[in-house]
């Protein structure tokens, strides 16, 4: 079985009224920076499958960016659309619930409604929001509800540049290039140092993007947390440490998927340096850096053809991630 943990989706009446005449795509700014494309192929799920199809993926995992970043309406509005996908093509589309998590007590109903009712096995989440981290306390009952739901946790990059960012991020594509990268790597050292892994010990968590290319940066990130050589023993905001070696969070806690390198097996390879293949999920970013199905058939194959035994390869495409879903 293969499955797609990265897949976008938008309804269309969420972006018919942004699409130029005739079709096309349009980009979407924020502060002056781009943020998010929309295209028709975002809601053409018959594009989807048969992308799947030619690839052999069996299972796609939907979120959708409108729902990460949209008010407790619209992700309602998501949730019901994104099931209705579900029923519409039973057993190949799977959604993601998505509510705003700082959205208070109305949020989290919305989120056990879409567990409970909808059947969803995981909420999709944005790496920041605005000034708050993922180890922000505010976030705190989301993760417990989440947790008490049985519910896994995607973290997509933030669509947005935080605030007090977005000034280096003003020219070149910057933010989407690797602005978005980098908020991911936040992402993963505040759920890991600021205790968030330890507070929720039942709590899954998949990171995209191959947690930004954290791998890389690793050797780094496990020598820094030497807190009283780098003098900050005791500081109650950089001195804190969390409870295991980092090592632990990334081999038995995370998962990250494939998807944001457009199917580069360089990518994969630089993450198994530092993350077992066990805690690797297979993603495409389709349609939105993927678009075609030759290229997710490509990638597919390419993934086979790295040096890693056969059930290893075969976790990475799909088995691994049969839990989540509850398959």
């Amino acid at each position: 079985m293969i499955i797609d943990f990265h897949i976008h989706y938008t309804p269309e009446e969420f972006i018919r009224h942004k699409l130029p005449p005739g079709g096309g795509s349009r980009v979407d700014y924020a502060q002056g920076i781009p943020m998010y494309i929309h295209h028709p192929a975002l809601h053409r799920l018959e594009g989807h499958l048969e992308a799947m199809d030619l690839a052999g993926v069996d299972v796609a995992v939907l979120s959708s960016g409108a729902g990460l970043g949209g008010s407790l309406e619209v992700c309602r509005r998501v949730n019901d659309l994104l099931r209705q996908e579900e029923q519409r093509y039973p057993g190949r589309i799977r959604g993601l619930a998505h509510v705003p998590p700082l959205g208070g007590a109305a949020a989290l109903d919305e989120l056990k409604r879409a567990a409970q009712d909808l059947g969803f096995k995981g909420a999709a989440i944005a790496s920041s929001y605005g000034d708050a981290g993922l180890d922000s306390p505010d976030l705190h009952p989301f993760y417990r509800a989440a947790q008490d739901l049985g519910l896994y946790v995607f973290v997509h990059p933030s669509l947005a540049a935080p605030g007090a960012a977005a000034p280096l991020y003003q020219d070149y594509d910057l933010f989407r290039t690797v602005g978005r990268e980098f908020d991911l790597v936040l992402a993963v050292m505040r759920l890991i140092s600021g205790g968030v892994l330890d507070a929720f010990p039942r709590l899954r968590v998949v990171i995209s993007h191959l947690g930004g290319g954290i791998a890389a940066l690793m050797g780094r990130i496990h020598n820094y947390q030497d807190k009283k050589f780098w003098g900050v023993a005791g500081d109650p905001r950089h001195g804190r440490t969390a409870k295991h070696p980092y090592a632990y969070y990334l081999f038995e806690r995370l998962y990250f998927d494939t998807g944001g390198f457009f199917g580069n097996l360089n990518a994969i390879n630089a993450a198994l340096l530092e993350i077992p293949a066990s805690q690797l999920l297979f993603g495409t970013d389709y349609p939105q850096e993927i678009r075609e199905g030759k290229k997710v058939r490509d990638f597919v194959a390419g993934i086979r053809s790295l040096p890693l035994p056969a059930p290893a390869v075969n976790g990475l495409l799909g088995e691994n991630g049969r839990p989540l879903l509850g398959l």
